[in-house]
């Protein structure tokens, strides 16, 4: 009984160093002008109808800044709020 309590502090301990010492990923850019629906349903509060939404905007209109997302019926600031860290609308070059 003993060995059974320690083999299950032993491994809550090494869960608990696996969680906490693992980085936490960046999160990436996402271009609403070139992205996918897959991708775009990455950024918080948009699924697919949202997503289908800004591809179908953005095939009238280019996005031209990342705020312009808000001009997608449904999607507001709010939206918008949580996800300007993350919407990108032009590719960023590569120096050589």
């Amino acid at each position: 009984m003993i060995y059974l309590k320690k083999s299950f502090i032993v491994l809550c301990v090494i869960c608990l160093f696996i969680v906490f010492s693992t980085p936490v990923m960046a999160e990436t850019k996402v271009n609403i002008n070139t992205a996918d629906q897959v991708t775009l349903c990455t950024l918080k509060n948009i699924g697919d109808k949202y997503a289908k939404n800004i591809i179908e905007y953005r095939k009238k209109h280019k996005f031209k800044k990342p705020e312009e997302i808000m001009k997608v019926k449904g999607i507001g600031e709010k939206t918008y709020e949580i996800n300007k860290d993350r919407i990108i609308v032009k590719e960023k070059k590569i120096k050589e």
